[in-house]
Formats: C-alpha cells, structure tokens, sequence
C-alpha cells in the first residue's frame, strides 16, 4: 500500500494571470477552500500519511495554510483542517529553479 505522495507546486502559475500575479494558484478557493487542501485531503482519503509538497519561491502561503491554526473563532472548515493535520505529515521543500517536474 502506498504511504507518501510527492505533490508538486512549484510552478509560477502563469496560465492564471492576473489572479496567480499576488497568490499561489495552489491557494485559489474552490468553494470554501484552497485547492492545494483538496488534493491532500483526496490523498489522505486514499490512505496516504506523508505529503512532500515540492514549492518555489513565493509560495510561503502553502506553508502558513497548513500550520495549526492559532485563531480563537472557531468553525467546521478550521475544525476540519485541523483533523486532517493531526492524522497526516506535510513536509515542504523548496525548489530552487523551476526545470519541469523531472527537476522536482
């Protein structure tokens, strides 16, 4: 059974301009969360427990986006989230040029 998965997200997101000119295109809300969630969350649902998330430069916000949330308010997305975080590992790498996903 397949326990790690390597996402990579280290692209500049140039096919979304403008919207990727300021934020990653991996944190675009679908409804009400960030695609790069979806996809963990899919491969958690498959059985997976350890993500590598491949990143470049700005995309800091991934990171932050899967830090425990420190925000007193509490509500389902956060709660969700949270219970995703507790059952899988995320770990990031930066990658210092962008050479295609043979690179990464």
């Amino acid at each position: 059974m397949i326990k790690k998965a390597v996402i990579p997200a280290a692209g500049f997101g140039t096919r979304m301009l403008p919207l990727t000119k300021a934020q990653p295109k991996e944190m675009l809300p679908v409804v009400h969360k960030p695609v790069i969630q979806y996809v963990v969350e899919e491969a958690y649902q498959s059985g997976i427990r350890e993500i590598l998330i491949i990143t470049g430069k700005h995309k800091r916000p991934l990171e932050d986006h899967f830090d425990r949330s420190e925000i007193p308010v509490r509500n389902e997305y956060l709660d969700e989230l949270d219970e995703l975080l507790e059952n899988v590992d995320i770990f990031f790498v930066r990658q210092r040029e962008q050479k295609g996903l043979g690179n990464a």
